[in-house]
């Protein structure tokens, strides 16, 4: 299950599906669990493909979620520079995303073909009984 986290309420909301976040056709990470905060999917650690990620000395500060520190992806050779980030220590408000590394920068991240497919039926399956 993911957490999906509404930051203009910071009210936490739920999600069942698988998401995926892909480079060059290279699944980076793959997780029935995100925290969801301003529209990024922050992926637990350990559903991350670390191998995929390098350090990088890249910095930056959100006011209310703290310091965050980048990776870069790197597939088959190609760089694709400070795409990844995470917050070593998050603030209290931000909690939920302690552990997790969210993408950017042309990192695909959508829910897994099966999880698209899943909720299509869904979502039919609810119509039918609405009406």
């Amino acid at each position: 299950m993911a957490i999906r986290m509404e930051s203009w309420r910071r009210r936490p909301g739920f999600i069942t599906m698988t998401i995926r976040a892909t480079w060059h056709d290279t699944v980076l990470a793959e997780s029935e669990s995100t925290a969801v905060v301003e529209g990024n999917h922050y992926f637990p650690i350990d559903d991350v493909k670390m191998e995929f990620l390098e350090g990088s000395d890249k910095q930056t500060v959100c006011p209310w979620k703290g310091r965050a520190s980048y990776y870069t992806v790197v597939v088959d050779g190609q760089r694709n520079r400070d795409a990844a980030w995470y917050y070593p220590h998050p603030s209290q408000a931000a909690s939920e995303i302690a552990g997790r590394v969210a993408f950017w920068r042309g990192v695909k991240v959508a829910p897994s073909e099966d999880a698209s497919s899943e909720a299509r039926g869904w979502r039919k399956l609810l119509r039918r009984s609405a009406a």
